[in-house]
This record gives C-alpha cells, structure tokens and sequence, in this order.
C-alpha cells in the first residue's frame, strides 16, 4: 500500500524521498501484526522503512540509481543511502556536534553523511551560517535546510554586501570543479566501504595524534578539511599529518607536518589541504553544475610527488561506477610523468605544484603521451 502511494509520486517526476523520522516508534503497550517484539523492533523497523522505499526508486530507475535522503538507521542501513544528521541547532556547540555525529556515522560503515546547513532548529546568525555553509560545500552532500527561516545565502546579505552569496559560491563553484574527485571517492566507498568523508585516522593510522581529532576530517584520500567554528577575529587550530600540504585555493601556501596551524580565517576562506602523492582532478570555474562531462578538459594537478612514486586516480565515467579513465603519475630521476594508462581522456592538461622546484605551478597540455616535467 504505502509503496504504491510512493509509485504515484513517482509518475509525477519525483525521482528522491526524504525519508524523515523512523525512530519514534513507540515500544510500549503497542503490538506488532506478526506478534514480534516491540523493543527489538524499535530498531529495526528503520531498516524495513528505508529499504522499502529504497527498492521503490531501484525497481523504477535501475540497479545503483536509487538514493535517499534518510534520517535514522541502524546497523545495516549504509545500504539505503544517504543519511543526514536530523535536527540540530543553530549553535557553535550543534555544529561541531554535527561534524563529530557525521565521523562517527561513516567510522560504522556509511559511506555518506550530510547536514542541515546552519542548523535546522532557531535562526543561525550570520557568522554560524557563513561557516556552516563552507563546512556543509564539502561534504559529501551538501543541503540548505531549516525549520523557521529560509536557508538561502542572500537572506544574509545587505543592499551593499552581498559577501554571504558570494562565499557560498565560491565554495559550491569549487564542490562543482572537484565532482570528479568526489565522484571517484563515492566509487570507492561503494566498492569497499572506505567512507567519503573520513575521520583523519583511517588515513593516517600510525599517527596518534588524529586519534583525537573531532574538528577537522579527509575529503576522500588527499583533501584535509578543518571547518572553522568561531568569528573571523579569533585564532581557529588544526592538525597537519606528516608530509606536504598544499593550500587547495593558494599552492604558494605549503605546510610541512605534522603541525599544528594556528590562524584567522575569513568568512569565504576555508583551510582545504592537498596532500602530498596526489593527483587531484579538478574542472573549470563556472561550471554551475556538478554531472559535467569529467572525460573532457580535466586539469590533473600533481602534488609534491616524490622521487621514486608512482600514483594513480580514476577518472568517473558519469553513470553508476562506471570508469572513463586511468592516470598515472610517475617521478623517475627528477621528470614527473602523467599518462593515461587505461581509457581516455579530451582535451587534459596537467598542472604540477612541486614547492622550491623551477616548474612549479607549470600547467602543460597533454598530447597523446600524456604531459611530462623536468624538475
């Protein structure tokens, strides 16, 4: 009955559901039709109601097209993508609960995890909201909701200062051109469990020090995000593994860990860290769109590779876990090579950061060898 009524919406072009709450069922004085136990219900009937309504959107679309936008799970439900943390404040304090919520979520075997930005419950001030839109930007997916006002950037802009706008386009415009990295990690997390937002210690296991950490997370495995939870005016701190780290909006900027990074931040800035032995694919500003053609006219940026490594990414075809191409990036007696070792890619170039090296920041158009560099 209640998949038939979902059907109907369906026919009408709805093509997602929410599915909201799941976890108030009662489990005293009610009984079940088939006689099961109320308390061991209470869980799992999660489980039965995001499946449902899962099956519902894979019967109609096909095999890995269906995704939700859940609210409540248990154990099992990673299945039945993807799930948001609910109902939080508008607070500093229900910010970071949020994030510390999101790592926990995808340390038990979730492979996504998303949020209200700014806080679903009050009216965030704009601060709040300016920093949870930057934190919100990269996730792994992204979502403007409240309860009482709207959660729309221009809300919070003045006929004279339309900075709220702005910054959250200029995050949304970076989300768009890393759609194939983030693309490529949501495969990853399909075929073997590795979440797309990660707490930083499933990549850096041997560092004690990320054991700990509950402020800042990857973004697949070579992006460090470090959301920042206070005003503009005050310090924000987080943690740099061992290695290079280049800023993701200025490659003059290079942090060798570990460290710790003490500094201001701006209300449209975010510390995004590139790992060192990365190659990261990126698109052209101005996309306005996240589902572009990724096969043609990607810039593979090479990080700080070392002499002797050899990396490898994978460039998403668009459709299901579907993979257009391979690069491989090679450093061998100081020349760094990038090829395309299975598929193909249009119209690429290459663009190399290598810190205190004459190419650095060069940017070469690849021929049908691919791009090379000479350090």
């Amino acid at each position: 009955w209640y998949g038939d009524k979902l059907k109907a919406l369906l026919g009408l072009g709805v093509d997602c559901f929410k599915t909201d709450f799941g976890e108030r069922i009662p489990h005293a004085n009610v009984q079940y039709f088939d006689g099961a136990d109320p308390y061991k219900m209470h869980n799992y009937y999660t489980q039965l109601y995001n499946k449902l309504v899962f099956n519902v959107l894979q019967e109609r679309f096909g095999e890995n097209e269906a995704v939700l936008f859940a609210r409540s799970a248990t154990a099992g439900g990673q299945r039945f993508p993807v799930h948001w943390g609910g109902d939080c404040e508008s607070t500093w304090e229900a910010m970071s609960e949020t994030l510390r919520g999101n790592l926990s979520l995808t340390l038990s075997g979730f492979g996504f995890a998303s949020h209200d930005i700014g806080g679903f419950e009050g009216h965030p001030p704009r601060e709040i909201y300016m920093r949870w839109c930057a934190y919100g930007a990269f996730s792994s997916h992204t979502r403007l909701h409240g309860s009482s006002s709207y959660r729309v950037p221009w809300n919070y802009d003045t006929e004279n200062d339309a900075s709220a706008s702005k910054a959250l386009a200029k995050f949304i415009d970076a989300k768009h051109r890393l759609s194939p990295y983030i693309y490529a990690a949501a495969i990853e997390a399909h075929e073997t469990g590795v979440p797309v937002q990660r707490h930083t210690m499933l990549e850096f296991p041997t560092d004690r020090t990320t054991l700990h950490l509950d402020q800042q997370f990857m973004l697949g495995q070579s992006l460090l995000v470090a959301p920042v939870f206070t005003t503009d005016d005050r310090d924000t701190e987080y943690y740099v593994p061992s290695g290079k780290w280049t800023s993701f909006w200025d490659s003059s900027k290079v942090v060798q860990g570990p460290s710790w990074v003490k500094e201001k931040v701006a209300y449209d800035d975010l510390p995004v860290l590139v790992r060192d032995n990365s190659l990261l694919l990126v698109g052209k500003s101005g996309l306005g769109k996240p589902d572009w053609d990724y096969n043609t006219g990607l810039e593979v940026r090479v990080y700080e590779l070392s002499e002797g490594a050899s990396v490898e990414a994978v460039v998403p075809g668009g459709k299901s876990t579907e993979k257009a191409a391979k690069l491989r990036a090679e450093r061998k007696d100081g020349k760094v090579t990038v090829k395309v070792v299975e598929g193909s890619l249009k119209g690429w170039s290459a663009t190399l950061l290598a810190q205190g090296s004459s190419c650095h920041l060069s940017t070469v158009t690849a021929g049908d060898d691919g791009a090379s560099f000479t350090l």
